[in-house]
């Protein structure tokens, strides 16, 4: 207002509109209407510059999201970290993505949101990548907190007779998917990410307390790796929702 004033040859009452053509369209590819917000688009202000959020701002983001969905009748949430987990619901098991709240790594703390707020239940599905970390006691999957997913895969293929040359070799894959595509030569494929599944719901499961959670994690490549017992039913009360 003060550069409008500035500009002004005589003092008086004064109407300022700022628009942006197309806004409200371009506003629906934004997170936004996930949180209720619709109509426009966001001006960030003279720098266009976003600070980066710190890891409560990033929770309270989250919460705001479960509250809308409760707030609007969701009884069961559907949890997934990113875009990855939102590809593979749309395009492998038929479930409209925008039903899901990317958690980012804050998985632990997204199932506390989710008991807070009163949900009846949930159900993450996610990555391996990223999802692998769970087994291994990691509820924040952030690197900076470690990195343990080949010696998890690799200890569970151990469990299930894999040779130490394949073993050493899963150790040093750099990808899951490589590793998991080695336990697969081996022959140890499916019981080690049984076990890895298994133990993943496990420490899901304690953290949730008393909200059922289930748990479906899935490749790129080989699709769907493992879920726990009670996933598909969860998922299914998240549809009917």
């Amino acid at each position: 207002m003060k550069e409008i004033y500035r500009l002004l040859d005589e003092p008086g009452g004064l109407t300022v509109t700022i628009s942006v053509p197309g806004g409200g369209k371009l506003a629906k590819k934004t997170f936004n209407p996930r949180l209720g917000i619709e109509g426009g688009i966001s001006i960030l202000g003279t720098t266009g510059m976003v600070e980066p959020m710190s890891d409560q701002a990033l929770i309270d983001t989250i919460r705001v999201e479960l509250r809308q969905r409760r707030a609007t009748g969701a009884e069961y949430a559907l949890l997934t970290p990113g875009n990855y987990g939102a590809d593979f619901l749309r395009d492998d098991l038929g479930v409209d993505p925008v039903k899901a709240v990317q958690t980012s790594n804050f998985i632990g703390d997204s199932l506390d949101l989710c008991r807070e707020l009163g949900f009846r239940g949930a159900v993450l599905v996610g990555h391996v990548g990223k999802l692998v970390k769970l087994a291994g006691g990691m509820l924040n999957t952030h690197s900076k907190y470690g990195d343990c997913r080949m010696p998890l895969l690799t200890a569970q293929a151990a469990a299930c007779g894999v040779s130490p040359v394949a073993a050493q070799a899963m150790l040093s894959a750099v990808t899951c998917d490589e590793a998991i595509r080695i336990a697969r030569e081996a022959g140890v494929m499916e019981p080690m990410l049984e076990r890895v599944t298994a133990l993943a719901w496990e420490h899901l499961a304690r953290r949730a307390g008393e909200l059922p959670v289930g748990l479906i994690i899935f490749s790129k490549i080989y699709g769907v790796l493992g879920q726990s017992e009670n996933a598909q039913a969860l998922l299914k009360h998240v549809q009917e929702g």
